[in-house]
């Protein structure tokens, strides 16, 4: 028998093989998000068509959303908000002038911020006066190599600089020592350290990471105080294939904070769909999962975010995914992202999944079966998140230790369960309750027939 997995009462997502045993005829299979409406498009004066690198959080009652707005080359940092996650505005904060006035969403010019990534502190030592932080990059601030400073704001909006001297400088270890792109930084409460994931690069074969050799990669950072942070590591993909993979939007899914999700955009460099652009390059976001920060599953290589049909997604940074999984619905969560970079219609666009939607347990019409991991849990019911089609199904037994199942929680006691539902309570003849076999170690076995299985959580 493995290891015993203690998940009390904590949802856990089937997006790895993290509680599965075995699987026969069921297979893991990664869900894309679906297109919705657009953020917004309309550029203003102070922006540009690479508008990009965003962040979005929920923030109590409204959403937010921070991102470079990069006209003249200043790559100014700009912010919006949504009281429903679709419906977006840019308020006229009057903190930085452009052009003579004020009337505008800018928060800090790029000379203070270039490329700001923030967030809302959910530290319980952080003070109110710096409830929001953010990190944003120092270009070339020691010889040659970049540098990462910290701000700190009572509200998101009205920054100030931590500490004039940086909080992280590239490391001098035979990699280009630069952090272009969007570096990630959020608060890890369940862990108690602050992580950032940085713009880094792996050399090729033979060693060089001059440009056009190497690739674009990842590295993890971590603090207990946002002001001394550990030597920038490299992250591990394990054997995947090297891929330029940058602009990681990292962050830990607000549903079960135990696991980091990232949407790195895959950029193909030497590619050129249209012939009158002069930028190279097509890209698109692509998915993997940690559950300790360092160690990524990059098992499904597909795009998470393709270019599509739309041949103004073919262009060098579009389809590039925000730091953010938010709630927008009782069964929805989105995602942000940029679409038609450097084209006139440069723009935001929001995407949609199902709850726990990005990653599911199948099996087709044939049927299959999984067993999890020894595994101990608190609570009295078995919640399941679940869709199956009209003719589909899923049943499920509790075992014991061994493999055995347990009297009355058989998979021919099972209740048959249909349809499509976030939240389903299975239940078996004798009805749900499950509090007596808290704490005991025990299997789960699904049998399934076209159905897919995202999630479980005991109640």
């Amino acid at each position: 028998m493995g290891a015993t997995h203690d998940i009390g009462s904590r949802l856990e997502l089937f997006v790895d093989d993290w509680l599965i045993e075995s699987m026969d005829g069921v297979s893991l299979r990664m869900h894309q998000p679906v297109p919705q409406e657009i953020a917004f498009q309309d550029i203003k004066p102070w922006e540009s068509t690479t508008n990009a690198l965003l962040t979005v959080e929920k923030d109590g009652d409204r959403y937010r959303m921070w991102y470079r707005a990069g006209a003249d080359g200043n790559q100014r940092a700009a912010y919006a908000e949504s009281a429903d996650g679709k419906n977006w505005e840019r308020p006229s904060l009057g903190l930085v002038e452009f052009d003579g006035s004020r009337d505008n969403n800018i928060t800090l010019d790029g000379t203070v911020a270039s490329e700001l990534s923030a967030f809302r502190d959910g530290n319980p030592a952080a003070t109110e006066e710096q409830r929001y932080k953010a990190i944003s990059r120092v270009r070339h601030r020691t010889g040659d190599r970049d540098a990462m400073r910290g701000h700190a704001s009572p509200d998101g909006i009205h920054w100030t600089v931590l500490d004039p001297d940086p909080l992280l400088v590239a490391p001098e270890d035979g990699t280009r020592p630069i952090f272009d792109s969007q570096n990630t930084v959020f608060w890890d409460g369940l862990r108690g350290h602050y992580t950032a994931y940085l713009r880094s690069w792996l050399p090729d074969g033979s060693g060089n990471t001059d440009r056009g050799h190497g690739f674009r990669s990842i590295r993890r950072s971590t603090s207990e105080d946002f002001l001394h942070w550990t030597e920038p590591k490299q992250i591990d993909l394990g054997d995947s294939t090297p891929e330029h993979l940058y602009t990681n939007a990292a962050t830990p899914y607000f549903r079960a904070p135990h696991i980091y999700l990232m949407f790195p955009r895959r950029f193909v460099p030497e590619r050129q769909f249209h012939a009158d652009f002069d930028v190279m390059g097509a890209s698109e976001g692509v998915f993997m999962t940690s559950r300790d920060g360092t160690q990524w599953d990059r098992r499904f290589m597909a795009p998470f975010l393709p270019p599509g049909p739309d041949p103004d997604n073919w262009t060098d940074r579009s389809m590039t995914v925000a730091r953010g999984v938010v709630p927008t619905g009782p069964a929805e969560i989105s995602i942000y992202y940029k679409e038609h970079n450097r084209r006139p219609t440069g723009r935001f666009r929001r995407g949609s999944l199902r709850t726990d939607g990005f990653v599911s347990a199948y099996a087709a019409f044939s049927g299959g079966e999984l067993v999890t991991r020894p595994l101990t849990f608190e609570g009295s019911e078995l919640v399941l998140n679940y869709g199956t089609s009209a003719a589909g199904a899923l049943r499920v037994e509790v075992q014991d230790a061994e493999g055995r199942p347990i009297p009355g929680y058989a998979l021919d006691d099972s209740e048959e369960i249909w349809g499509d539902e976030i939240e389903r309570v299975a239940r078996w003849r004798g009805g749900s309750e499950l509090g007596q076999l808290a704490g005991q170690t025990v299997r789960l076995r699904f049998a399934m027939t076209e159905a897919d299985l995202y999630s479980l959580r005991f109640r």
